[in-house]
């Protein structure tokens, strides 16, 4: 058994895992219970992108989707009911169309991925190779991810910090932080 084939059993299992915890996250009302399994969720994303060698994006999912969305929602769980309520059987079954929908087209697209870890990929091929080749001579930082999400990325990195701001601020003037203090009867 070679290194590749157990790395594509792990796959198999935290696939399942999530397929599982997603399953559960649908059927559960609890909104703590939700909460927890989504951040559950996100921590088995992370590990799959580890086991898929993308460690910065596992990184990344870690620390935004397992630990800052977690505690969003647990404080946004604050100011709601701790029980979701009941939902009609028309916007399940809306829900489920859009959601068998998205999948097939996912599937359909499945044929047109490259093999995995192909060198001839488009990802393995023109401007990624020129990134790698020329990084350690125009920006002298060893790790090539970090370097290109520093340096040449930098505008769009500035870009989408800017973004998760105004998300953030907009959720927080939404909920009512910071704003005037309630008048007392």
């Amino acid at each position: 058994m070679s290194a590749s084939d157990i790395t594509q059993y792990f796959d198999y299992i935290f696939m399942a895992m999530l397929l599982c915890i997603g399953i559960a996250v649908i059927r559960l009302r609890n909104l703590f219970a939700v909460v927890m399994l989504t951040g559950a969720y996100s921590l088995i994303s992370a590990a799959w992108f580890v086991s898929l060698d993308a460690v910065d994006v596992g990184f990344t999912e870690a620390a935004v989707g397992a630990g800052i969305s977690t505690v969003l929602l647990l404080g946004a769980m604050l100011l709601t009911s701790r029980e979701a309520d009941k939902t009609s059987l028309g916007r399940h079954a809306a829900a489920a169309v859009v959601t068998i929908a998205a999948g097939a087209g996912l599937f359909y697209a499945l044929g047109d991925m490259p093999v995995y870890g192909d060198a001839a990929s488009p990802a393995n091929t023109g401007v990624g190779m020129e990134y790698v080749d020329l990084t350690a001579e125009q920006i002298v930082i060893p790790n090539v991810v970090t370097a290109v999400l520093a340096s040449y990325r930098g505008f769009d990195t500035m870009g989408e910090v800017f973004v998760v701001f105004a998300a953030g601020l907009g959720v927080a003037l939404l909920i009512g932080l910071g704003g005037s203090k309630r008048e007392e009867d």
